[in-house]
């Protein structure tokens, strides 16, 4: 096997997030929700000392990123995206996988979230990772001229 195969500049690299990679955030929750996060709104999350974030990079651009706000016990994830060119690679599940041992390690036995009742894929996702449904919160996410779409809580213990 070619070493050149691992050293390759489009394999993705996983890592931690600092407020520098506001931008980058913005741009990507922007285009993959509904109201996304203005570059503000991300740096000032990404300086909160107890919020964690992970980023996935190919040839150093950002394409996916997971941001969790933790207070131990218990941890929010509050995002997860990846770029609509590199869904179904796998790119989710390594990053919550990274993000959840990372959280355990940081004193979460708890993880939280919310998923809006109709994104299949991320409900997949997260039944995949132990995630069970806690909770219907209807209306949650706004649609314009309708009552909007429920969110389902989410819960997970991490081991």
């Amino acid at each position: 096997m070619k070493l050149s195969r691992w050293f390759r500049p489009d394999n993705p690299v996983l890592s931690e997030a600092g407020a520098d990679d506001a931008p980058a955030i913005s741009q990507l929750h922007g285009t993959s929700f509904r109201r996304g996060w203005s570059e503000d709104e991300c740096e000032r999350l990404l300086l909160e000392r107890n919020v964690l974030a992970h980023r996935v990079t190919i040839a150093d651009q950002l394409v996916g990123f997971v941001m969790s706000r933790l207070f131990a016990p218990e941890a929010e994830i509050l995002s997860i995206a990846v770029a609509a060119a590199q869904r179904r690679h796998g790119l989710a599940r390594r990053l919550l996988d990274l993000h959840l041992q990372r959280l355990g390690e940081l004193g979460a036995r708890t993880v939280f979230l919310e998923v809006d009742e109709g994104n299949e894929a991320a409900r997949r996702l997260y039944g995949r990772f132990g995630f069970n449904n806690v909770g219907r919160r209807p209306g949650y996410y706004p649609q314009s001229g309708t009552a909007g779409s429920a969110a389902l809580v989410l819960r997970r213990d991490v081991a």
